[in-house]
């Protein structure tokens, strides 16, 4: 029988396999972040280490925007542990955990486990911070979106699509939806980090 151990290795093994070509901070740069961010939480407030550390490797192993709009993490977890030997309650739990906590379904998702909120934290902090500045940048060169247009606000929530206006219109927003209070402290300091940055940024741009 694989233990804990052999198990996290095969799918840390697998998940950069498989995902080792996707880009646009979904990569497996995120996944080591989030995995890492994801045990640094739960060392504080408690649940399954097993858990959160599969969820954690897993949670965008089958990200939509990279199967044609399909979000199929659920589907690969399944397939993955499955092969794996890993017991189904294990695999439900996982599976319930990747389907539900990403930010675009929020609205519809359903209520996270203690080790599903650890996990939907440490994916929400990685889109703050330096890394979450890098990675809005790094979006926008990939699908043509201007980080900032000359004249505008970025704080008017319905303005232009650019990656200024992203900060407003979801990032300065994460730390409300967090659930923990380690994640709450991190997500304090990332956020007036790149506040701190945005200021200086349009006070150069000058507009």
């Amino acid at each position: 029988m694989n233990t804990p151990e052999t198990i996290l290795r095969r799918v840390s093994n697998i998940v950069n396999q498989r995902m080792s070509d996707q880009q646009a901070g979904h990569g497996t740069d995120h996944v080591r972040r989030v995995h890492r961010t994801a045990c640094e939480i739960q060392t504080q407030v408690g649940g399954d280490r097993l858990i959160v550390e599969l969820a954690a490797l897993l949670h965008d192993i089958g990200d939509a925007k990279f199967h044609d709009g399909i979000e199929r993490s659920a589907e690969f977890s399944r397939e993955i542990l499955g092969d794996l030997g890993v017991e189904q309650p294990t695999i439900d739990h996982i599976a319930h955990i990747v389907d539900n906590l990403s930010f675009r379904k929020h609205e519809t998702a359903e209520e996270l486990s203690t080790e599903g909120k650890i996990v939907q934290d440490a994916d929400r902090l990685d889109a703050l911070g330096a890394i979450g500045i890098v990675r809005t940048i790094e979006y926008g060169a990939t699908v043509g979106q201007p980080f900032h247009i000359a004249g505008n606000d970025p704080s008017v929530l319905d303005g232009p699509k650019t990656g200024a206006g992203h900060f407003y219109q979801k990032l300065f927003r994460l730390r409300e939806m967090l659930h923990t209070e380690p994640a709450c402290q991190i997500a304090k300091d990332r956020e007036r980090f790149m506040k701190t940055f945005l200021d200086q940024f349009l006070s150069e741009m000058a507009d």
